[in-house]
């Protein structure tokens, strides 16, 4: 009768150990799965299909709308539309060319999807600063973003004023 409780109770174990670890399984790849990130077609500020001539590039992304009124919307609470992209997993044009936290040329090997961005970064160091303090590295990305809109400013008005020089545009002879 002993052996009989002692192989019921090794049993029932048996049966209990296979019932946890077999719920353990069954959860894991749930918890690990990533969102299919996709294509922005919407404007996150109206909702209405995209135009690519409207658009606004802000914290290393190009964000694009339906008119010309969506950009002061979103330029002014830039947190509530990368949320809204994110819960929608949505994807934005990244047009990062240095990463934020070194300055120098991104590897797109190397990333992280913020809060509804995609951040490019130089080396895997740099995605731990940023994960410390990432309000200012996304702050460092709209300032590089303003230097080199400003430097094709200035090198397309130098242009400009190089062509009239030599296209008899100085002194009238």
């Amino acid at each position: 009768m002993r052996r009989k409780r002692v192989g019921s109770f090794i049993i029932l174990i048996g049966i209990i150990s296979v019932s946890v670890f077999a719920g353990d399984s069954k959860k894991a790849p749930i918890d690990n799965q990533i969102p299919t990130l996709v294509p922005q077609i919407r404007c996150p500020v109206m909702g209405g299909k995209i135009d690519s001539t409207y658009y606004t590039d802000i914290q290393g992304q190009r964000i694009y709308h339906c008119c010309d009124g969506c950009s002061a919307k979103l330029t002014a609470d830039p947190d509530t539309y990368f949320k809204k992209a994110a819960d929608n997993s949505v994807l934005f044009e990244n047009i990062q060319t240095k990463c934020p936290v070194n300055g120098k040329p991104i590897d797109r090997s190397i990333y992280l999807d913020y809060q509804g961005r995609r951040v490019y970064f130089a080396s895997e160091k740099c995605t731990d600063k940023f994960l410390k303090e990432p309000a200012k590295y996304l702050d460092k990305l709209d300032q590089q973003m303003h230097e080199h809109d400003k430097k094709q400013h200035e090198e397309k008005h130098d242009s400009h004023r190089g062509s009239s020089m030599n296209h008899g545009g100085g002194c009238g002879m």
